[in-house]
């Protein structure tokens, strides 16, 4: 199947919906950032995935205090709270939904913290944006043309900019019709667009049987 596959494709009948992401309140975001999964609620997910991925971005990036990190696919600015708090770099954010952004400017309350829209993202990187590193974290999955997204993540780093990705190794398409797998593989898109510097599984400690065998971490370069 084509990368530009759409959700339509899939199902013949089914409309995606990126509105989903727009909740209209922290509780509800936090639900649509982590869903609660088979043996486990969005509060524990939360609670245990957070600081694992964390030190998961201290141990394989190490951010410094000057770095500018992209937190792609933001949400209310989980990841980005605790990057500015632990390493003291900046961060800018990019989300599709316009009330996960206002939220996400409420939630981080961190002066080293703004974020976007990929439509501005894209002007940025025009100008030479150069962030040192990027976060994509349980989005690419959801995206319609995740090439796109691949892409405009890679246009904003610099040359040697490392990206952290976790990631479920199988689609989920919001559409009118429920989660749809198109079956485009999302590690082989970084892979052909990144170095692949190194993928692993979700260790057991930190979630669930269902989500280990579904999800990978990875960490890839940008080398042209």
């Amino acid at each position: 199947m084509s990368e530009a596959t759409t959700a339509s494709d899939v199902s013949r009948t089914a409309r995606y919906r990126p509105e989903i992401f727009n909740a209209t309140n922290p509780a509800d975001a936090q639900a649509i950032i982590l869903t609660p999964e088979n043996g486990t609620t969005t509060a524990e997910r939360w609670a245990r995935e957070t600081p694992f991925l964390l030190d998961q971005i201290g141990a394989w990036i190490g951010p410094t205090p000057n770095a500018l990190v992209l937190d792609y696919g933001c949400g209310i600015g989980r990841l980005s709270k605790g990057v500015i708090e632990r390493f003291g770099c900046s961060v800018l954010g990019c989300d599709i939904a316009p009330n996960m952004r206002v939220m996400a400017h409420q939630y981080v309350g961190q002066p080293r913290f703004s974020a976007c829209d990929p439509v501005l993202l894209d002007t940025f990187n025009r100008s030479g944006l150069g962030a040192d590193c990027a976060l994509a974290a349980w989005v690419l999955q959801h995206c319609l043309e995740p090439m796109t997204d691949v892409r405009r993540i890679k246009a904003s780093l610099k040359v040697g900019g490392l990206l952290f990705v976790i990631n479920n190794t199988h689609r989920a398409v919001p559409t009118d019709q429920g989660w749809v797998n198109d079956e485009i593989d999302i590690r082989a898109l970084l892979r052909a667009e990144f170095e692949t510097v190194g993928e692993a599984a979700l260790p057991e400690l930190v979630s669930v049987p269902d989500l280990v065998r579904n999800t990978f971490l990875g960490l890839y370069r940008k080398v042209a």
